[in-house]
């Protein structure tokens, strides 16, 4: 049996595993009166739950002067209301054996807490409660401003891949948010105000403007009762401004060449790529696939394993971002090889692809990744809660049920059709990062 027949064979069954999980029934939907949209999966696999609130509000809500104000509101979250003090919030979750995070992105803050089913009350209150009655009391903000600087700092000034990524993008993007770096930039972080964080609270942090989705042990009927009285109280809030930026065409190659301390050069290229909401978006995600998704990737293969030009290769399509945003590949060179020798390598690929169609067996192989990347998920409440959420955000999550078919679907001339449309060799936005002595 060949290696992508195996693989083939894995995924039916991972498919089939998957749709017994589901047995535990479908996915209960509901709109609260005050607009709190509700999504409840049963699983009584085991005995927990994995709860989570997304707000539609990321780095593409804010706007200039203010950026980093979303990831900072999320670190304030953890700072308690009048009910539930300082950092009492992860305090009561950790001692009923429960684990709790959080995270922003471009177009979504979401926090989640994964628990034993019977403290299901408990994440109820604590959610509703902050949800409505943040404290945001002027020295927790003046403290925090200083861990999230420091965050800055380390996650990214002293990290030469995340640096020089934030350098690309805010050169692709002329008009839209997504240029933005998601923490901010770190004169913003040193002047956001307070009042500026309680107004995009109050304007983002509504019911209306808000996602539950609960995955795990409990009747649907009964938690989404109990959802309706925690949260149901909660006013209805204006509807946030909407994103209005569209990013112009871009007219010719951008680039950008910094110095940094770094063992290694790092080379970047990044081309404008469609959502999820373009037809070409399944094609795409197997582009991507084809070229950078683990060790029999092309990048990989030719780059690292056969001409040795590169230490690391890789790249990333966004399928769920909710506006058009940029298809990356990257690689850092061979102590000795140059960087420009490794952009003229990765440039060659992507121009492969568009006089070549793509093997079989490379075809095959990049759907039963992605297909068994996606059905994995459902073997974790916590996963399939994120994966409901997801799909939610960019139209329905019903939507989960056409994206295998229509990875399926992609042929070897769709993903030379979309290479040819969407990278143009002078609408390309480079980097290269130069080691600093």
């Amino acid at each position: 049996m060949t290696v992508v027949r195996a693989l083939t064979v894995l995924v039916a069954f991972l498919f089939l595993c998957a749709a017994s999980a589901r047995a535990d029934g479908d996915v209960r939907a509901a709109t609260l009166d005050n607009g709190l949209r509700v999504l409840l999966l049963e699983d009584h696999r085991s005995p927990i739950v994995s709860f989570q609130v997304w707000y539609r509000v990321g780095s593409r809500n804010e706007q200039r002067g203010a950026t980093g104000i979303a990831h900072f509101l999320e670190h304030m979250m953890f700072k308690g209301t009048p009910a539930h003090g300082p950092r009492e919030f992860a305090r009561l979750v950790e001692r009923n054996g429960g684990r709790d995070n959080a995270f922003t992105s471009q177009d979504v803050t979401a926090y989640y807490v994964d628990i034993a089913a019977d403290r299901i009350d408990l994440v109820l209150e604590l959610e509703a409660d902050r949800m409505h009655n943040l404290l945001l009391d002027a020295k927790d903000i003046d403290s925090e401003r200083q861990v999230v600087i420091e965050e800055r700092r380390t996650r990214t000034e002293d990290d030469p891949g995340g640096f020089l990524g934030e350098e690309v993008a805010s050169i692709a993007f002329k008009a839209h948010p997504y240029g933005y770096p998601v923490i901010g930039w770190p004169e913003d972080l040193t002047r956001i105000t307070r009042d500026e964080v309680r107004a995009f609270y109050r304007t983002y942090y509504t019911p209306n403007n808000a996602l539950i989705v609960a995955v795990g042990d409990f009747r649907a009927p009964e938690l989404l009762e109990k959802i309706r009285q925690r949260f149901g109280p909660i006013p209805r809030g204006s509807e946030p401004p909407p994103v209005l930026a569209i990013e112009p065409a871009q007219n010719g190659e951008r680039r950008v060449l910094v110095r940094k301390q770094a063992q290694l050069p790092i080379v970047y290229l990044g081309w404008h790529a469609p959502s999820q909401r373009s037809a070409d978006a399944p094609a795409l995600e197997v582009l991507s696939t084809v070229l950078s998704g683990g060790r029999a990737s092309r990048l990989y293969r030719h780059l690292v394993y056969e001409r040795q030009l590169a230490l690391e290769a890789g790249g990333d399509y966004n399928y769920f971002s909710f506006d058009p945003n940029l298809f990356w590949f990257w690689a850092t060179p061979m102590p000795g090889r140059a960087p420009e020798e490794l952009e003229r390598a990765l440039l060659a690929e992507m121009e492969r692809l568009k006089t070549e169609a793509v093997t079989d067996e490379e075809l095959a192989r990049a759907k039963n990744q992605i297909e068994a990347s996606f059905v994995f998920q459902a073997d974790s409440v916590h996963r399939r809660a994120s994966l409901l959420a997801r799909f939610e955000m960019i139209g329905g999550a019903a939507r989960m049920d056409s994206f295998v078919p229509m990875i399926r679907a992609v042929t070897a001339a769709d993903v030379m059709r979309v290479a040819h449309t969407w990278f143009p060799p002078d609408k390309k936005n480079v980097g290269i990062l130069l080691p600093k002595p």
